[in-house]
């Protein structure tokens, strides 16, 4: 069944709109490489020194893409020295403020992030490619519903970690909102796990499970590599 124009022109607005975050993601993941590459200047592992700028990185990125809530960096542990700080993560507080965010590294804690096991990080070690996470509620930061972009990098030919950026659902709301309720009928923007993203309808919650197979349900890809992305909707 051909998708109706409104679908199609709603799947090419998401799909533009989220290239262009994804994008700007992989701008931030090369500019964290090339500022730690120069910092560096030949050593091995990532120290304090190489951390100077890192934070400006995050700011600049965070005042051009109004969209983000937080952004920075998070280094594979092998790739740091012993007793370095392994992230740089700024976020933009209710009052506009922008602050380190920190976390809990302490293994067995209650509130332990343990961060490379976690989708946004290991998807993008183990494949070199960018990653999206989410929704998911983000219990050690804002404690509502985020999605994670982020993208890898490496410094002197081995992978060293990634950089990226949080977007909270209700700020994507009014961003992608309009597009959806441009559809007839219920629609919904869904990731590769098949929960829902943001829909345009009680019939949609965000992080609800999709079960495919619905013969009133039909699926669009969108053409954003790596991503898993698609519009699914009912005529």
């Amino acid at each position: 069944m051909k998708p109706p124009p409104e679908v199609v022109q709603a799947a090419n607005a998401l799909t533009s709109w989220i290239s262009g975050v994804a994008m700007e993601t992989q701008k931030l993941s090369r500019s964290v490489a090339s500022l730690l590459e120069q910092n560096l200047a030949g050593k091995s592992k990532i120290d304090k020194a190489a951390l100077v700028g890192l934070d400006e990185l995050s700011r600049q990125f965070l005042t051009n893409n109004t969209f983000a809530v937080g952004a920075g960096t998070f280094f594979a542990t092998e790739s740091v020295e012993e007793g370095g700080r392994p992230w740089e993560w700024w976020s933009r507080k209710e009052s506009g403020a922008i602050g380190r965010l920190d976390f809990d590294l302490t293994p067995g804690s209650s509130r332990y992030y343990n961060y490379e096991k976690l989708p946004f990080f290991s998807t993008a070690a183990s494949t070199g490619e960018q990653t999206f996470w989410g929704p998911y509620v983000d219990y050690l930061g804002f404690e509502e519903y985020i999605l994670t972009f982020a993208a890898p990098f490496s410094v002197h030919g081995n992978f060293a970690g990634v950089a990226g950026c949080d977007i909270r659902i209700k700020d994507l709301e009014p961003l992608i909102m309009p597009t959806l309720r441009a559809i007839p009928g219920d629609a919904a923007l869904i990731n590769a796990s098949n929960r829902v993203v943001l829909g345009n309808s009680g019939r949609y919650l965000v992080g609800e499970r999709i079960k495919s197979g619905s013969p009133d349900q039909h699926r669009l890809d969108l053409n954003v590599p790596h991503l898993g992305l698609s519009l699914i909707y009912t005529p």
